[in-house]
């Protein structure tokens, strides 16, 4: 069973990945993976070294080619999954990005990304990027 939590404030040490909600021109921005036939918003893996700012900053830009955009902090949250990370409780944060401008450039793994007035059917990760919105509209950031 995958369970997640949504907390104010958690050590900056423990975060593994950054999410980040994006739209463009009231429009969302999904990702589809090459290998994939699913779609998901934003984010990955922390790099050392890294604020987990700088990563939501990469990983959007590397996945969605967002070059002029504006990002803000919505909330640090966790996953704990059996299939991930051998069951243990993983934080991530998650931001909100209203991208201005995008490069043609994508990240290698990235084969397309979608502006839609409407939230994808297929996600990537069903049990998790959805509840993530739910909490950012309960926030009432979007």
């Amino acid at each position: 069973m995958t369970k997640i939590n949504f907390y104010d404030k958690v050590d900056e040490k423990l975060f593994k990945f950054a999410v980040i909600i994006a739209k463009s021109n009231n429009q969302w921005v999904f990702c589809k993976h090459k290998d994939r036939d699913t779609y998901e918003v934003p984010g990955g893996h922390r790099e050392a070294g890294e604020d987990i700012l700088e990563t939501a900053k990469r990983e959007l830009n590397e996945e969605t080619g967002a070059i002029d955009f504006n990002i803000k902090p919505i909330c640090a949250y966790s996953v704990t999954a059996p299939n991930n990370f051998d069951g243990q409780e993983t934080f991530g944060m998650l931001y909100y990005a209203d991208i201005k401008s995008f490069d043609e450039k994508l990240c290698y793994e990235i084969e397309k990304v979608i502006l839609t007035d409407d939230l994808v059917d297929n996600w990537t990760y069903p049990k998790i990027q959805p509840k993530l919105l739910e909490e950012a509209r309960r926030r009432k950031i979007l």
